[in-house]
């Protein structure tokens, strides 16, 4: 059966999703001696969907390429061990071992001597290593992508070598940052290559393994990479505690691992802990889904659509025809489940606060390109003016990862914005399918406005004579300016990241999002992170209720997707198409992706019609256009509007504190005024002190039942549910927006009176209500909406301020800064201003020796802004390495 599968740096990671699970942990390759996508072939149960695509693979590989190579080899080291505060180096070399645990040997004890003797920093790459306390076995090797050794010293005197355990790992920046799980998986496995280089009987005498390791991750859109560092003493406790469970069962088990023969019936008695939405990225899934079909009984059920073991009992009721259900069930988990039975959505009762469809939205579909962090193949855009919807407008792109095509994007987005700004129909929305998709546009427009940056910095270094540098002091090719409507897209949408610390902003709409708040869908709660599935069982009735199995099959194995990234399979032709060099095939094929989303959005657009619209929407309308209207100033100025939330000022971010919580008040006020369900779910809250359920017991006058310690007798309440019914919905419910607030008219409130002998409360609202014994009602504490009005029937909601820190006023103009620069310094200073005074700063640095690559510990570019001549290197990656997995890989 060959020699012993260890999995290498990959399937041991302790950050694997599927580490909990008795059946991953026991089907390792150590035991079985076949990849988990082998042992799923083998069982009949072939694992087709957790495979890599093609075009990620490749540019896995070209970033994993770009670390080895010359060009980045001297600055991934320098910056890797300035990081660490160890001395800078007298010489940098290198050394290549192919894999090969000899060659790394060999590599190792050379680089210790230069070390130790040379005072020279060698980077290695393509390490094998021996698995941790199998170095005298057959086993696979851990091939880490690079290490480093470099002199240890005790004072000024050299006593040996340090090693600096690393991997290159092509992780997206989303939104200038890449996300903190990732980065987690990185470093154990770069854990395990140090714990494993530390055990290993090789390792050279006075060579020690770092305490800290590093990962080479992207710094831009063209793969540049970066080197991040951090202490691996946490992350190498856990991989050597993962390891020796892999070891201890490989050695429980002895000689009684599982023949050929037997493998099924060893994995069919291990116990799987099942979860639809992680298990997925596994190659066992299909194998332990069957399995719980196939059970037929509720409980396997309930596991297969994902309820959490300890809710299943108190929800089985349900699918057993019992009708029983335990206590302190969430409500959500009582819909899904009954979804699920029924073959019927549960629908909420909240009504819509969603623009999508209004005159001011633009819709937006994308496919992205699995081949580039900021690739594009194709957007397909249509805008809704005055006069309705108008044609969808195409655009493919042969070339997905050219800056070219991002400026093409906000091209086409900056022209329908400006049409929505010439009709002036309030508001501009973007309506977009999923959250990645509005990441990719985020993303490309905070790429496109660094280079923006760079370039009027550039600028100021030509007129004063200088020669524009980059951060690390190498000659900039100067890029293009951005044109008119391509700033107006960049800028508006990031003005759309500086609104996501906001949650009443909206300059993007996520109709899965919108779609899902109205709706709980039967089956896996995973499979609703797709909008067309949430939109088939929304479409479905009673006359045609649907079978979740056959829903959840059939849009998982569907070759198209509602969102941004592609199927594996559509990502694969559209990459061999590329490479085939048939461009109409290509085209074609982009164009069928494009299609299917723009029906998935039309089919958004026709289930939203249905449902009723809000009051509150025209709150949420208000709010937004506040705060278009100082982005409309940035824009119109050139100050500020180029600058993403990561980059502004710290005084400008404390300042925000006040308007995040005046933001989050409002919020809170308006989503308990508007929603029956949220409004009941906080008023049972014990924690929750202005809110209550109260149960009408008499009438004439009206006693209520109050289940509240907070709310008794004295307090004045108002009511803002009866029943299922919000009264702000109601016709007589007078609704004004104000310049300080959102006031509420013809509400029925009063304060609660004891009533001598009864537990029930008297309540005298000054405008009754239609009442009867039984009622459900929903009150809140009228201190908690402000000092009461002399009407006696009003609630005000208060409205958050504008942004007033580093933004244009009303009263600046474009002649505003250069009359009166001091006075202007923090509203209006032009983009042209600021970038060229941060030029001269950095002019007189770099003179002064306090730049790259002067200075020692190097400085990192915290910017991470998107410059680069864009080449990669023209690779042939292979093919994907049988039974990896995007999980595995990342």
């Amino acid at each position: 059966m060959g020699g012993l599968q260890s999995g290498g740096g990959t399937s041991a990671v302790a950050a694997s999703a599927h580490a909990g699970c008795a059946r991953f942990r026991m089907t390792d390759p150590f035991l079985t001696r076949k990849t988990r996508k082998g042992l799923a072939e083998h069982l009949g149960a072939a694992d087709f969907g957790a495979g890599i695509p093609e075009a990620r693979w490749m540019r896995a590989m070209t970033f994993e390429v770009l670390v080895h190579s010359d060009r980045f080899v001297s600055e991934l080291l320098t910056k890797a061990i300035g990081q660490l505060g160890l001395p800078r180096p007298k010489q940098v070399a290198r050394a290549d071992c192919g894999g090969s645990v000899a060659n790394t040997a060999k590599a190792l004890k050379d680089a210790h001597l230069k070390a130790s003797f040379a005072e020279t920093a060698t980077m290695i790459s393509a390490l094998g290593v021996p698995y941790l306390r199998l170095e005298d076995e057959s086993a696979t090797a851990v091939q880490p992508d690079f290490a480093i050794a470099c002199p240890r010293t005790e004072g000024d005197r050299v006593v040996g070598s340090w090693l600096i355990m690393g991997d290159a790992k092509d992780y997206e920046r989303v939104r200038s940052r890449i996300d903190d799980g990732r980065m987690l998986k990185g470093f154990l496995q770069v854990a395990l290559g140090a714990e494993s280089a530390a055990e290993w009987s090789a390792l050279p005498t006075g060579m020690i393994v770092h305490p800290s390791g590093a990962l080479a991750v992207p710094r831009n859109a063209f793969l540049q990479p970066e080197a991040v560092v951090e202490e691996l003493d946490d992350h190498r406790t856990e991989v050597r505690t993962r390891a020796e469970e892999r070891l201890a069962a490989k050695d429980d088990l002895g000689d009684d691992r599982p023949s050929e023969e037997e493998l099924a019936s060893y994995v069919a008695h291990l116990e799987a802990t099942f979860d639809p939405a992680s298990c997925a990225t596994c190659n066992l899934y299909r194998y332990c889904r069957n399995e719980l079909r196939t059970a037929g009984d509720p409980l396997s059920e309930l596991t297969e659509i994902g309820i959490p073991r300890l809710i299943r009992p108190a929800v089985v009721g349900i699918l057993d025809d019992t009708g029983e259900i335990g206590a302190s069930v969430p409500e959500s988990v009582i819909a899904q489940v009954t979804a699920t039975a029924t073959g019927i959505p549960v629908w909420t009762d909240s009504a819509r606060t969603d623009p999508a469809g209004l005159p001011g939205t633009i819709e937006v579909v994308l496919a992205k390109a699995d081949s580039a962090a900021l690739g594009v193949h194709g957007i397909a855009l249509r805008r809704v003016g005055r006069a309705g919807d108008e044609e969808w407008i195409v655009r493919t792109y042969t070339d997905p990862q050219s800056p070219l095509t991002r400026r093409s994007l906000m091209e086409v987005i900056g022209t329908a914005i400006e049409s929505c700004l010439a009709e002036a129909l309030g508001p501009i929305h973007l309506v977009v399918p999923d959250r990645p998709t509005a990441d990719l546009l985020a993303t490309a427009a905070d790429s496109l406005a660094g280079v923006e940056l760079s370039r009027l910095r550039w600028q100021r270094d030509l007129d004063m004579g200088r020669i524009p540098l980059t951060f690390d002091g190498e000659e900039a090719t100067m890029p293009d300016p951005l044109d008119h409507v391509e700033r107006v897209a960049v800028s508006f949408l990031l003005e759309e990241d500086r609104a996501r610390a906001m949650s009443l902003r909206s300059p993007i709409v996520i109709l899965r999002e919108v779609v899902a708040a109205h709706l709980v869908p039967g089956g896996p709660a995973g499979d609703a992170g797709r909008l067309d599935y949430l939109l088939t069982w929304a479409e479905a009735t009673a006359d045609a209720s649907l079978d979740h199995r056959v829903v959840s099959d059939d849009h998982r194995e569907r070759q198209e997707t509602p969102g941004a990234r592609l199927s594996n399979q559509v990502s694969d032709a559209l990459h061999n198409a590329r490479k085939r060099g048939d461009e109409e095939r290509y085209r074609d094929l982009v164009r069928n992706a494009l299609a299917y989303r723009v029906e998935v959005v039309e089919r958004a657009r026709s289930v939203l019609s249905q449902i009723p619209i809000s009051r509150v929407r025209a709150i949420h309308l208000a709010l937004e256009l506040d705060a278009q209207v100082v982005w409309g100033r940035r824009l119109a100025l050139q100050a500020s509007d180029l600058v993403r939330f990561s980059r502004t000022y710290r005084f400008w971010r404390n300042a925000q504190v006040d308007m995040l919580d005046a933001d989050a008040r409002c919020r809170e006020h308006l989503i308990t005024l508007a929603d029956t369900s949220y409004a009941r779910d906080r008023a049972i809250d014990a924690g929750v002190r202005e809110l209550a359920l109260a149960t009408v017991v008499g009438l004439a006058p009206v006693r209520l039942d109050v289940r509240s310690r907070r709310l008794v007798e004295g307090t004045s309440v108002v009511a803002i549910h009866v029943n299922d019914d919000p009264v702000l919905e109601r016709g007589t419910t007078d609704l004004k927006i104000q310049a300080g607030s959102f006031k509420f008219g013809q509400m029925s409130l009063g304060p609660l009176t004891a009533i001598a002998g009864e537990d029930a409360l008297e309540w005298s609202p000054n405008l009754p209500l239609d009442l009867a014994i039984g009622d459900q009602l929903v009150l809140a504490d009228l201190a908690w909406f402000g000092k009461p009005f002399r009407s006696g029937h009003e609630i005000a909601v208060g409205r958050p301020s504008v942004d007033s820190k580093v933004a244009p006023k009303q009263d600046c103009e474009l002649s505003s800064y250069d009359a009166d620069p001091a006075g202007h310094q923090w509203c209006c200073k032009p983009h042209r201003v600021a970038e060229g005074e941060w030029a001269d700063t950095l002019a007189e640095r770099r003179a002064n020796g306090q730049l790259n690559p002067e200075v020692w510990p190097p400085l990192v570019d915290e910017e991470r802004f998107d410059v680069g001549d864009g080449d990669l290197p023209e690779i042939d990656p292979g093919p994907v390495p049988d039974g990896m997995t995007i999980d595995t890989m990342e």
